[in-house]
């Protein structure tokens, strides 16, 4: 089988993201089961973890968890998904990734920030 061109590796990468948004978990993890490598990031450095943290599907989250995504792994920008689900109001979905370990002072602003910023500081303790 020939490796895939970039061109191709992009759009797999486009598609898996997509996925991710969607909480479309099933179909996102035939494609890490498959050698997509769980850590891909897209154009803008976000992972399929970031965008699923980010989308509050929290089930998603968990399975990428336990395909062995980075939980601290932040985007171009900087942000953490942890930073983002605290951003969004994503309760459970925060509650996760404390589980599997977020560093709170990761990217920038950092969780901490973020839960300060946005009345959220309750989430973390």
């Amino acid at each position: 089988m020939e490796p895939l061109s970039e061109e191709q590796t992009v759009k797999i990468v486009a598609m898996a993201m997509d996925l991710a948004r969607e909480g479309r978990t099933a179909e996102l993890l035939e494609f890490v089961d498959h050698g997509l490598p769980v850590d891909s990031q897209d154009g803008e450095g976000n992972t399929a973890l970031m965008l699923a943290a980010y989308r509050g599907h929290p089930e998603t989250v968990r399975a990428l968890l336990e395909r062995g995504a980075d939980v601290d792994l932040c985007n171009n920008r900087g942000q953490s998904p942890i930073a983002g689900a605290l951003f969004k109001g994503e309760d459970e979905v925060v509650t996760v990734l404390l589980a599997a370990g977020a560093d709170l002072d990761a990217g920038t602003p950092s969780a901490r920030a973020a839960a300060e910023m946005f009345g959220r500081g309750h989430l973390l303790e």
